[in-house]
Parts: C-alpha cells; sequence; structure tokens
C-alpha cells in the first residue's frame, strides 16, 4: 500500500510539474505567435515544422495549447487562492465564534452550497460577463462555500481541546489563538481539498470556456480550443484530440497527487497504509 501511495504521489507531482513548467514557458514564449493567422497553413496535420498540426486559421497547435496551459493554471491557481482565502476567513471565524453568527452564516453558506458550482459560476459571469477576471471572481465565489464548510468542521473539532483552553488561561486574544493555533491544524485537510480544488476549477474553466462564457477567442484556452474544433473533427481530428488529452493528463494528475496527499495527510487513512 504505501508503494501504491508513492507511486501515485511521484506520477501525480510529476505531471503537475510539467503543466508548471509549460505554463511558465508558455507565457513567455512560444515557437510561433500564437494568435498569428496564416491561411496558407491551413489545417496542416502534425509536421516537422508545426508538431502538432495547424488550426482553421492557420496558427500553430502547441504555441497555442502552450499559450493555453498559462492562461488555465493562471486562472485556475489564483481561483483556488481566492476561495480558500474566503473559505478560511468565513470558517475559522464561523466555527470558532459559534452561537447565532455561526448559525446565520452557516445558512448563508449551505444556500450557496445547494447550488452546483458550475451552474453558480455561469449566473455569476452573466452579471460579470464573459472574460477572464468574471471566471476567476464567479469561480473563487462559487467554490469558497466548500472551504469555509470543510474548515469550520475541522475548527469545531479542536476548539475545545486542552491547548486551546491553555492558550485562553495564559491571556492570549482570540485572534492569536486562531492565528497561532487553530489555523495551523486546518492545513492537513485544507492541504488535501486545496490539491482537488484546484482540478475543479481547472475542469469548470476549460467548461466555460467551452460554452463561450470564459476567456474570448483569440486568446486561446483549452476549452474555446476544443470548443473551436468542432466543426473541423472529421478532417482535422487532432484539434479536439490533443486540448481533450491535456485536461484529461491534467485532471489525472491532479486526482493521483490528490489521493496520495489524502492518504499521508489523513490519520485513518495512514493506519491503513
Amino acid at each position: 500500500m504505501r508503494n501504491f501511495v508513492a507511486a501515485n504521489a511521484a506520477i501525480g507531482s510529476f505531471i503537475i510539474g510539467v503543466l508548471f513548467i509549460v505554463a511558465g514557458i508558455g507565457a513567455i514564449w512560444t515557437p510561433y505567435d500564437p494568435l498569428g493567422i496564416s491561411f496558407r497553413d491551413k489545417l496542416v496535420p502534425p509536421s516537422p515544422g508545426h508538431w502538432l498540426g495547424t488550426d482553421e486559421f492557420g496558427r500553430d497547435v502547441v504555441s497555442r495549447l502552450m499559450a493555453g496551459a498559462a492562461t488555465s493554471v493562471w486562472i485556475s491557481v489564483t481561483t483556488v487562492v481566492i476561495a480558500v482565502t474566503i473559505g478560511i476567513l468565513i470558517g475559522v471565524t464561523s466555527g470558532y465564534s459559534r452561537g447565532w453568527f455561526d448559525r446565520i452564516v452557516m445558512s448563508l453558506n449551505d444556500a450557496l452550497l445547494a447550488f452546483p458550482g458550475i451552474l453558480l459560476a455561469l449566473g455569476l459571469l452573466a452579471v460579470l460577463g464573459a472574460n477572464k477576471y468574471g471566471i476567476i471572481v464567479a469561480l473563487g465565489i462559487a467554490y469558497a462555500p466548500s472551504v469555509a464548510r470543510v474548515v469550520r468542521g475541522t475548527v469545531l473539532s479542536i476548539r475545545e481541546r486542552e491547548f486551546i483552553a491553555a492558550s485562553r488561561v495564559v491571556g492570549n486574544s482570540e485572534a492569536y489563538t486562531m492565528m497561532r493555533h487553530v489555523l495551523p491544524n486546518c492545513l492537513a485537510p485544507l492541504t488535501v481539498l486545496t490539491t482537488s480544488m484546484f482540478g475543479w476549477v481547472l475542469l469548470a474553466e476549460s467548461s466555460l470556456s467551452f460554452l463561450g462564457l470564459g476567456v474570448p477567442p483569440p486568446a486561446p484556452t483549452w476549452g474555446n480550443m476544443l470548443a473551436s474544433a468542432r466543426p473541423y473533427i472529421g478532417q482535422a481530428v487532432w484539434l479536439a484530440v490533443l486540448p481533450g488529452l491535456c485536461i484529461s493528463i491534467t485532471l489525472l494528475g491532479i486526482n493521483l497527487l490528490g489521493d496520495a496527499l489524502r492518504d499521508r495527510l489523513d490519520p485513518r487513512m495512514r493506519d491503513r497504509t
């Protein structure tokens, strides 16, 4: 079992590492201009000049995949940071305070959780507009309640422990106790959730882009590349297969890494290993 967990961690870390390297390179350099149009090279199949072919406007697919990775990773990381920050503030404050404040906040939080994340994001994007900043805000708000619920549950399980009472006895303020003693004990479940959420956000961003509510063309993302490939799937199958593979492999890596982190950080799973 330990070897299986280690293998999952290694494979997942490798895939995510490659993703971030490609995204970092794609943000500053690509073999061709990802927006450069060349009708002379329209729908060229994979060849030495264009390793993964070109699209309907003669744009190099490798360059667009690299630029799309940079956009997707930036949106996903920023969204996760926003969602985790909001969720921690709500979860720690609500769980530690309890009482009427906790009941009101969690009622609102549960109301948001009743909506699927992608559906809530669609509603917010209708107000904010289809652009990368709108996606970040919409998905950040949509996934923050999940973080708040997990953090609150962890806070409730540790707020009555001896070391919390000892912190109060020595005269530490409630804010200091929350930041110094409560929040660090939330990091294990929060790490697992954050890893999984990165995959959720990346898939949601790709789905929204596929529906035309994400980053507007001609800026490349894996989702809008899939959407643009639909009319040409019969004559240029690589246009649909390649961004789909990028999404699938990335989600596989995130899931493997998330499972490995859960097995390492969850005491109940650790006992089984």
